[in-house]
């Protein structure tokens, strides 16, 4: 958690920080004063955040089952640049908050909730092994029964269980993974640990093994063809429970696991966690501000990889990209290699180098941060601390693009679930309605506000001097707002189905 805000050793500590630290001086009606600011911001962010909203409905109008996003009836530029600057707009109101006190006192609040330990460690076995049988079972139907991708339990579980709907419980109630970890379960009963895992490795697995996740979802049909899905599960297992055997079950999945890794970090989003046995509720995001979550560049590299792979897979589903993907592939380039193979290369070239982009305007801001400062902190502690921020982005962007996903087809995968051999010959389906383009809006603007508060906190935390505090975030703002910018742009583009990959 962030420290505590009366340490003011440091000989760069201000006048006025001075003065906020002091315990006995002035001290309550500076926090009295930085809550009132808070008010008022959150009033200022809740009526930018309408009002956009509002617009980008009304402009989008009710028929998101038809044909999502056709149109805006307001200019393109004029929605990207009020998102982007509901963004600029809301740093600058946090930039008002420059009480030590108050933050700290606003991050550290929580209530502790009794647990029971015995209960707990029932519950998660059980779920383990109720994970395990229908890992199982999602293999066996995956080959053997019905090959619809709406009627398929294999597609729906991974995709609208797992892909879709389990990250929401992590950001949202706490992170759910190790309590349904099927190959945990696995590994129980398997001999494990022969070689110590090398602490060079970080968490650079789990970041090449979401990739290649990300990778085989958009390369090869396993969304649409159970078998395919069903093959590729049966080879993620191999890999996990050979990872596990090899470098202990307990490192596999803190470490190299990307699963483990990517529901333990959407869950730091969450005001629910687990703290020495017991519940302990805080406010959302408030852990994101903790300098434990975030240890060395790994850890960067897998959250940026949550935030861009979810912007291309939105990016790859709409008619612009589309558009790209054919363009390059039917141009006298594609001419190099047959049709498949020459979309695959884009497809392929296209995820690494905007994931490439993505990380280097990351690493730079850091580096623009202590230019613009000429702070004692070096720059990787500066991208290190403010990282965790940006899971809050991740979580608005995948609650944006799997909320519809998920209302659409939670009753087909109720179904399934319950007659996963023989579903009906139509699934049903519901058609949200068009005001959920407003939701998706509203997802993507409320991770991108949580991440600037968090940011904020964070910087605050880094620095003893407030102006320092304030200045290193400039440049992740500038970052921010292009993420920003990119998410509500591939959010007003019509949807369309990749081109090349039938």
């Amino acid at each position: 958690m962030l420290s505590s805000p009366f340490n003011t050793e440091s000989p760069e500590t201000d006048e006025s920080t001075a003065k906020t630290t002091d315990p006995k001086e002035g001290r309550s009606s500076s926090v009295s004063g930085s809550a009132l600011r808070v008010g008022v911001q959150a009033l200022a962010w809740a009526a930018i955040l309408i009002v956009l909203v509002e617009s980008v409905t009304a402009a989008n109008g009710m028929t998101l089952s038809k044909q999502p996003r056709e149109t805006l009836a307001v200019p393109r530029w004029l929605y990207l640049a009020t998102g982007g600057a509901t963004i600029g707009a809301s740093a600058l109101l946090a930039s008002f908050v420059t009480d030590r006190a108050f933050i700290y006192a606003l991050h550290s609040w929580s209530v502790q909730l009794p647990g029971v330990p015995a209960i707990r460690r029932g519950a998660s076995r059980l779920g383990q092994l109720l994970a395990l049988a229908t890992l199982g079972l999602m293999v066996y139907v995956g080959y053997s029964g019905p090959q619809l991708p709406a009627a398929s339990l294999t597609v729906l579980v991974t995709f609208v269980g797992i892909r879709g709907g389990l990250p929401v419980v992590a950001y949202l109630i706490g992170n759910p993974w190790p309590a349904i970890n099927p190959w945990r379960a696995l590994t129980t009963f398997l001999p494990e640990g022969f070689i110590e895992y090398p602490d060079s490795f970080a968490r650079w697995p789990a970041v090449v093994g979401v990739l290649a996740l990300v990778w085989v979802e958009v390369i090869f049909p396993v969304s649409t063809v159970p078998r395919v899905l069903a093959s590729a599960i049966l080879g993620y297992s191999l890999c996990t429970v050979t990872g596990a055997i090899v470098f202990g079950s307990d490192a596999w999945f803190k470490h190299a696991d990307p699963l483990a890794v990517l529901f333990r970090c959407y869950g730091t989003v969450a005001p629910i966690q687990i703290v020495d046995g017991s519940l302990e509720v805080s406010l959302p995001g408030n852990n994101l501000a903790d300098s434990a979550i975030v240890t060395d560049e790994s850890d960067v590299a897998f959250i940026i990889a949550l935030v861009w792979e979810l912007t291309y897979s939105g990016f790859i589903t709409t008619t612009a990209g589309a558009q790209t993907i054919s363009a390059v592939v039917e141009s006298p380039l594609g001419a190099v290699l047959p049709t498949v193979p020459m979309a695959i290369l884009v497809y392929t070239v296209l995820f690494l180098a905007g994931y490439v982009l993505f990380l280097t305007a990351y690493w730079y801001a850091g580096k623009a941060a202590r230019r613009l400062t000429n702070t004692y902190v070096t720059s990787r502690s500066i991208a290190l601390r403010l990282a965790p921020p940006l899971l809050a982005i991740a979580a608005g962007y995948h609650l944006a693009h799997y909320a519809n996903l998920v209302v659409s087809l939670s009753p087909a995968l109720a179904i399934a679930a319950v007659s996963p051999l023989t579903p009906p010959a139509n699934p049903l389906v519901l058609a949200p309605p068009g005001w959920f383009t407003g939701l998706s809006v509203a997802f993507v603007l409320i991770g991108h506000l949580l991440a600037i508060w968090e940011a904020h906190a964070a910087a605050y935390d880094l620095f003893p001097s407030r102006l320092v505090a304030i200045r290193s975030q400039y440049p992740f703002i500038v970052v921010m707002i292009g993420y920003t910018v990119i998410s509500l742009w591939i959010l007003s583009l019509a949807g369309a189905t990749p081109p090349y990959l039938g």
